[in-house]
Parts: C-alpha cells; structure tokens; sequence
C-alpha cells in the first residue's frame, strides 16, 4: 500500500482579533497556538484550509 502524501504546517500567527472562521480554521488543522507544528495528510480539503489561513500559518518543506 502506498505511503500517504502528508504536508507539515507550523502556526505563525495569533488568532486574536481574526474572524470567527479563520479561528476555526485553525482548529480544524490543530493549531490553537503560535508555534504549534502539524503534520496533515496533504489532500485538496486540507490545502483549502491552508490557503483561507495563508497568513497565519507557514509550509514548512519536509
């Protein structure tokens, strides 16, 4: 069986004072703090979420 694709994101940014869905955002990736890392199986959901949260989090290449 093939390994699953996975993407490592870190949270750069605060929360504080961001709209509501870029909060949840953030928790549906697992990240609730700056400095939180999370490896993710990298599909087009989760990339969806990256990409509305772009300026918050950082790709980190693995």
């Amino acid at each position: 069986m093939a390994k699953a694709k996975t993407i490592t994101v870190e949270q750069t940014g605060s929360p504080i004072g961001r709209p509501k869905d870029q909060r949840a955002t953030l928790v549906g990736l697992g990240l609730n703090q700056r400095g939180r890392v999370r490896t993710l199986e990298d599909t087009p959901a989760v990339r969806g979420m990256i990409d509305k949260v772009a300026h918050l989090v950082r790709v980190i290449e693995s």
